[in-house]
């Protein structure tokens, strides 16, 4: 048996290494990863799709992340499932703190990457914890990948009366997919990117990143992209929500666009065998925009014939509001519950 006096001295040994802290990179096991991201040979992970989430158990009184981003790069901090702030990352690596003065004890926090890529691309070195790290949070098994442009992204969706347009308004957390996917216990992939679409972007361009080409990278940068392999994520449900910008600078030509969708559907039943896929026109377009997208969905989905391929029913028109044309929050919130008995009839969930 040990004695008091041994015993004290232990636990005061044991009590000062927990306040001197424990550090871990962000590529750690005790850290789960939640979306498409690059973990570096130092151990840093980097991101620039939304919604992209780090998530992990500590058990002690406060935590520090060392962070850089993009001079527009936001991150959202939540602890124990209730928002605790939104960090604003600096071009350089930054320590910052996720939690202090919290009580004894274990906590769960996530990470979630609020702006999108061409707000800036994000990097997590390292978390300290004054504490002790415990095993990761297990991730839903189901999986989910979502494709699409702003609207999926979550863009401009928190916005108020004469406020101007700032990464503020970002808010993927609520945005449809993720919403969709927390009511399905699901993880999910946001794969999206502002002002582009299937074959052009909203102001008629060919030459950007368009659906097709950032669908194969694990961060959409144009001037430094990184690849992703899409084995790495055998999705069981995937969402295609494309098409409101190819329509922004008028009705894209038939055929091209028909064979454009037809390929890119071949392409998602190749790499991912065990996907069922729900394509939608998406909440956005109205009267012959909106009729003539989805004839073009049918078409593609002729051409491809698999059981595998699911036209959803066409979506409620969400206007936005006096100040965006985006859905806002509450809309977003519509959308979900709006897609979700569908999805789970296709997926089966």
């Amino acid at each position: 048996m040990m004695r008091r006096p041994l015993l004290a001295a232990f636990l005061a040994v044991c009590a000062a290494s927990a306040a001197a802290g424990q550090t871990i990179t962000a590529a750690d096991a005790h850290v789960a990863r939640m979306g498409r991201a690059v973990a570096e040979p130092d151990g840093a992970v980097r991101f620039g799709y939304p919604g992209v989430t780090l998530s992990l158990n500590v058990d002690g009184t406060r935590l520090a992340v060392d962070a850089a981003g993009g001079s527009r790069s936001l991150v959202d901090v939540i602890v124990d499932g209730k928002p605790a702030g939104t960090l604003r990352l600096a071009p350089q690596m930054t320590r910052y703190d996720v939690f202090k003065g919290a009580a004894p004890g274990p906590h769960k926090v996530e990470l979630v990457h609020r702006s999108e890529t061409w707000l800036g691309v994000a990097s997590i070195a390292r978390f300290t914890a004054e504490g002790r790290f415990l095993s990761a949070p297990a991730l839903p098994k189901r999986r989910m990948l979502v494709l699409g442009d702003s609207v999926t992204c979550g863009a401009d969706m928190e916005r108020g009366a004469g406020d101007k347009d700032t990464p503020d308004w970002w808010n993927p957390r609520r945005s449809y997919g993720m919403l969709a996917a927390r009511a399905l216990d699901a993880q999910v992939q946001l794969v999206c990117y502002g002002g582009r679409g299937l074959v052009r972007s909203w102001n008629d361009r060919t030459d950007e990143l368009q659906l097709p080409a950032f669908y194969d990278l694990a961060i959409a940068d144009a001037a430094r992209p990184v690849t992703w392999n899409q084995g790495d994520y055998d999705a069981d449900l995937i969402v295609v929500a494309i098409g409101t910008n190819d329509f922004a600078p008028g009705i894209p030509e038939r055929k091209a666009y028909v064979d454009a969708y037809t390929a890119f559907l071949r392409r998602l039943l190749r790499d991912h065998p065990h996907a069922q896929i729900a394509l939608t026109e998406g909440a956005m377009l109205e009267g012959g925009e909106k009729t003539t997208l989805i004839g073009y969905i049918r078409e593609a989905m002729g051409r491809v014939d698999d059981a595998r391929v699911h036209l959803l029913a066409p979506m409620a028109h969400q206007t936005g509001d006096a100040i965006n044309d985006h859905p806002t929050t509450a809309q977003h919130a519509a959308m979900a519950a709006e897609l979700l008995p569908q999805l789970r009839r296709i997926a089966g969930w």
